[in-house]
């Protein structure tokens, strides 16, 4: 039964024995993850009157430009992350490698690894439109009491035990899934907590929304090309409206509220696809999944996927089931 103005620490107590391995690390985690939200809330709430907007001047490993938002927020959940001694490991996608935390004893005594992408949709940042962090938590593989390696990290999809998203736009909401169901808490700014505002979130089966970067249209994959056309057809509910904002996390969450597909193929420029696998794809397909949607790479489910590298990168069609359906109907047709 949901409980009016029932908050997350509330939720997150009353609920302690659902989570997978309940032990309570896992509840202490994504408070902590929900603490250092706030700290970045407070910090893109501010971009245009302190200096934390543009290029810190360094590149990712990915070879991208970093702004001065994203080093804020990866050095923000980082940071709150160490000092709780909640985790044994993080790998960000601003990090080349993965970082392997100790504890105070040097025992490596935890049990959980975070991957992340700590500000999606960063280049939003000096125009003002919605940006998010993502997160996604497994248990370690390795012998507890031991450094962990990349064995760790280098985990599929279905193995996450936490996966989740802070949207920080016209308000700040963090949306996560512990592998039962998916419910959403809106941040009150003048009381410092998140209030279950979203509960039980679900994609419709079917959806009038496609998001996904046309101006690379020539560059995608022939299935591609027919699914946009299929999209744009004048027939039964058809044409979809197009609705593209250049951060997943704004993307898929409207999606998941209204109903939709968001698609980012593989193309002559990008093989592989442009989004991460660990940090962005695998935990958004286990949001999507939970919440009735599903995720593929255009062929194969996301989440069954065995990473081979820390920033691997993937295909992503994520959204309505039926949505999703037909656009894996026109990949396999014309592959």
């Amino acid at each position: 039964m949901v409980k009016k103005n029932q908050t997350l620490g509330e939720f997150i107590i009353e609920n302690q024995e659902a989570f997978p391995y309940s032990s309570g690390e896992l509840s202490r985690l994504i408070r902590s993850l929900r603490l250092a939200a706030k700290v970045v809330n407070h910090e893109v709430n501010k971009a245009g009157l302190v200096d934390i907007l543009g290029l810190h001047g360094d590149t990712n490993i990915q070879g991208e430009d970093q702004q001065k938002l994203d080093v804020y927020a990866n050095e923000t959940f980082i940071q709150t992350l160490i000092n709780r001694e909640i985790v044994c490991g993080i790998a960000s996608e601003e990090n080349d490698d993965f970082i392997t935390i100790s504890g105070k004893n040097n025992d490596n005594k935890n049990k959980y690894v975070v991957l992340m992408d700590p500000l999606d949709g960063s280049s939003n940042i000096d125009v003002n439109v919605s940006v998010g962090t993502i997160f996604s938590v497994y248990r370690r593989v390795t012998p507890i009491g031991t450094p962990v390696t990349s064995e760790d990290f280098l985990q599929p999809g279905n193995k996450q035990v936490a996966a989740g998203y802070i949207i920080y736009g016209t308000s700040t909401m963090l949306v996560y899934t512990t592998g039962c169901g998916v419910n959403g808490f809106t941040l009150n700014p003048a009381l410092g907590s998140w209030y279950l505002s979203h509960p039980d979130m679900k994609f419709p089966e079917n959806g009038r929304i496609y998001s996904m970067n046309e101006g690379n249209y020539v560059h995608f994959p022939e299935g591609v090309k027919k699914y946009i056309k299929f999209c744009q057809e004048e027939k039964d509910d058809r044409p979809y409206t197009s609705r593209y904002i250049g951060s997943m996390v704004s993307d898929i969450h409207r999606n998941m509220i209204k109903g939709g597909i968001f698609i980012y193929p593989k193309s002559s420029k990008a093989n592989n696809g442009k989004l991460r696998l660990l940090y962005e794809c695998n935990p958004m397909a286990f949001i999507v999944e939970q919440a009735g949607g599903k995720a593929t790479d255009g062929f194969n489910r996301i989440m069954d996927i065995q990473p081979k590298e820390l920033h691997e990168r993937a295909p992503f069609f994520c959204g309505s089931k039926n949505m999703v359906d037909k656009a894996e109907e026109f990949m396999q047709k014309y592959s």
